[in-house]
């Protein structure tokens, strides 16, 4: 099959030829359809964040199930599917507690002395957070996937398996945003749509999106936003501070930034809540105003929209079909596997939302 490799750091990715292997007792093979590209493949790229070498990348995708294995029970073949990298093994402390999203059991993955799920003829080729969706096929455990209804198509709902749920997800689960209450959202792009869009239908009174591009800041206003904020026309903290008489009681980061998540902080009213959902580069640290944490402000992180994906991904795909969730216009491009690295080019230049690549173009 056809895959996208990470050979080198802050190198495009090389498209080649990759064996994937037959499906395990509980694993499945999925012929991918279609495959985000996700401003978190690039910090791998880009060596902000270690992964092993050769990779196969790729983690935000839909597609339809080819083959499974023997003890297979939560789908089969022919079903339309929404893959997630937290994988879950479903009997750990995290998963029992219902925190699904922070198992990190090794169940879910091959053991060291089985054969690779996926090789070249120079050997094995790692599999990127458990799925390597730039790849026509992908072989995965059944915990790292969820069934979906067939009139759904594939290009949104693909979306939905990484920068949707990260973003809606953070607003509802992580956050648990009330009806009534005002948000700030702090970065336009994929995930800061989707909270944007979370927020709107988890019904926050004001939703105040923040960025530095006057085309990202209208579209989310298509997607929610009662009110927008240019951090080039000063500083944004000012300005919502200004607009909320006080602060908001929620702020989403959803860029990655030491500067951003500082902000996204001072955006808080007394007791107000700020969730960072963007990758902030390992090495890192945030410098906070200590005398704020005695108005009760709060500062958290957000993995993977603390999902229970096999529950919430079938309902955002409801949501959109019900025409509650705006997934349309969030795909900037559809692409082929070979313009890959172009898509790449156009992420670093923030000009679009998302490209999405279509195996069957």
């Amino acid at each position: 099959m056809k895959a996208a490799v990470l050979r080198e750091l802050r190198k495009p990715l090389v498209i080649e030829d990759v064996q994937i292997n037959k499906p395990g007792p509980h694993e499945v093979l999925i012929r991918t359809v279609a495959a985000g590209v996700c401003h978190s493949d690039l910090h791998f790229i880009e060596g902000s964040y270690p992964y092993p070498m050769p990779a196969v990348l790729g983690h935000e995708s839909a597609g339809i199930v080819e083959q499974v294995g023997s003890e297979v029970r939560t789908c089969k073949p022919g079903d339309h599917v929404i893959t997630c990298l937290s994988a879950y093994c479903g009997h750990c402390e995290h998963c029992l507690t219902g925190h699904m999203s922070r198992c990190v059991s090794p169940e879910t993955k091959r053991e060291a002395g089985e054969e690779s799920r996926l090789n070249n003829d120079a050997g094995p080729v790692n599999q990127f957070l458990n799925l390597s969706s730039f790849a026509e096929m992908m072989l995965i455990h059944e915990h790292a996937c969820v069934a979906i209804r067939k009139d759904m198509p594939l290009d949104r709902a693909a979306l939905i398996g990484c920068s949707v749920m990260t973003g809606v997800g953070a607003v509802m689960h992580t956050s648990n945003v009330r009806p009534g209450e005002t948000v700030a959202v702090i970065g336009c792009g994929g995930v800061g749509l989707a909270c944007i869009n979370g927020a709107a239908i988890a019904g926050a009174g004001r939703i105040i999106a923040v960025d530095t591009q006057g085309s990202k800041l209208n579209m989310a206003k298509h997607f929610g936003a009662t009110d927008v904020v240019n951090a080039k026309d000063g500083d944004p903290v000012a300005q919502v501070m200004e607009m909320t008489n006080g602060g908001v009681h929620h702020a989403f980061e959803a860029i990655g930034l030491k500067v951003t998540s500082e902000q996204a902080f001072g955006m808080l009213a007394r007791g107000g809540t700020a969730t960072i959902i963007g990758m902030i580069p390992i090495g890192q640290s945030l410098e906070l105003p200590g005398f704020q944490f005695l108005q009760e402000k709060k500062i958290q992180g957000s993995l993977m929209g603390s999902n229970r994906f096999p529950v919430d991904m079938p309902r955002l795909v409801d949501f959109y079909m019900s025409g509650k969730l705006k997934l349309d216009d969030m795909i900037s491009n559809r692409i082929k596997l070979e313009q890959i690295n172009d898509a790449f080019d156009e992420l670093k230049r923030g000009e679009l939302a998302r490209s999405v690549i279509m195996f069957d173009a």
